[in-house]
This record gives structure tokens, sequence and C-alpha cells, in this order.
């Protein structure tokens, strides 16, 4: 009886919702049980701005401010995923968002640093991060298409928004046998889900993971800047899932 009631209620439903998206990610190919335990373990709902609530667990993107989005939880996941972090690395973020992507890193990795190009953003997940109990991390607000070259080198690299090519910075900036995990092409085009590998050597192997639509990553060597465009860019977004996740 006890646990029937406790499902009527708002946390007991948004639990159960969560659940079911956990269930979503394993069919949807996500095998690792780490990645799935950090889902669990992070509150997405801290994260989601309140007229959102609602579709907390729904494996979409939603709209957070300053026309960005927090990712779909599958793209979040297979970004993860993809990433191959472990417990020892130090990893770079670009584009903190919400930082609910910061989140679940966290809760993998030993030290994380993140890159937003909004303050208002920036301080606000900081302040979120800091509400869930989640420290290990150090976070700025510049280019992130330029990477954090006094922290450099990283184990890993994530970037949560897309550039119409690599950014030469990023590779650079990664460590020996590193993987970069990144959304390449223009913005009004097909844009890949690429995973980039560099060896003891230094040289550069690419995968890619499948087409997906992220906002544009802003920078000296990413995207230009076109507000209006991409504040138009983020209200599709958010509607959209990624094609082919399963």
């Amino acid at each position: 009886m006890s646990n029937t009631m406790n499902l009527l209620t708002p946390e007991g439903k948004m639990a159960a919702a969560k659940e079911r998206l956990i269930d979503e990610l394993r069919a949807g190919g996500i095998a690792n049980e780490k990645v799935l335990e950090a889902v669990r373990a992070v509150p997405r709902e801290a994260f989601v701005p309140a007229p959102f609530q609602r579709d907390t667990y729904a494996n979409r993107a939603l709209p957070i401010g300053e026309g960005q989005t927090i990712s779909q939880p599958y793209v979040v996941t297979l970004m993860t995923y993809a990433a191959h972090v472990e417990p020892h690395h130090k990893v770079l973020e670009i584009g903190t968002g919400s930082g609910y992507q910061a989140a679940i890193l966290c809760k993998l990795v030993r030290r994380l640093f993140t890159i937003e190009r909004f303050e208002s953003l920036r301080v606000k997940a900081e302040r979120t991060l800091h509400n869930i109990g989640i420290f290990n991390f150090s976070s700025k607000l510049g280019d992130g298409s330029k990477g954090w070259a006094e922290q450099a080198p990283f184990d890993r690299i994530v970037v949560t928004a897309a550039s119409p090519k690599v950014p030469q910075s990023l590779l650079n900036q990664l460590a020996p046998n590193g993987v970069l995990v990144i959304p390449v092409g223009e913005t009004d085009a097909e844009q890949k889900l690429m995973r980039y590998t560099k060896n003891a050597a230094g040289e550069v192997a690419e995968y890619c993971l499948g087409p997906v639509k992220f906002v544009p990553l802003i920078g000296e060597e990413g995207a230009p800047d076109h507000s209006a465009t991409n504040q138009t860019i983020a209200g599709r977004i958010a509607s959209l899932t990624m094609r082919g996740s399963k």
C-alpha cells in the first residue's frame, strides 16, 4: 500500500519517470552501468526551469534561457559513454549550460573544468551544482572554442555545442591517449557527433557516432555569432530528439 501511495506523490512520480528514462537509455544502447548510475544519482529536476518540470525525465532537450538548451538525456549519456571517462580523468567541458552534463561527468571523473560564454548560465549552473553537493569542478566565462590552455592537457574533452570544424586548440589540449567528443557541422545543416582519439605519438583518428542537432559553438575557432538566428535554432532543438538514437 505504501509503495503505491509513494508513486502517487510528486516525488514518487518523478522517481518513477527517472527509472523509465534509465530503462529507455539502456534499451537505446547506453550499456555502461556507471553512466546510468550517474543519471540515477543526479536530480535533473534541479537543472530544469520551472515551466518545464513536468518534462524533466522526458527524453528530449528543453530551453534554459539565453537561446540555450539542456540536452536530451540520451545525447548526454551517449557523449559521456563515448568519451570513455574514468575516475582518475581530468576532463574539459565546453558549454556548461544548465550544468546537467557537468553533474553527470563530475560523478564519474576526478576533476572537471567547464567553460560557458553566458555569465548568467555559468553562475546559475555553479550554484545548482553546489546545491546538490557537487564540488569537484572549476568553471569560467570564456570562449570555449579556444579551450582552457592554462589547465591543459586534458584526458577527455566533451563539447556540448556544434562547431563547423573541430577547433585545433581543443585537439592541441588533448592529452596523449585522450578522447574528444564534439558535434561537428554547420548549424543549419546536418551535424554529426564525432569522437577524436589521439594516440601516444600525437596522431588523431576520428569516428562518427551519428547525426545530431546542437546549438552552435560560438567562438574564434567555432561558429560566428548570429544571436537572433541562434535563438530560433535553440527553440527548434528543444523539440527535437537525436535522429537515429534507437
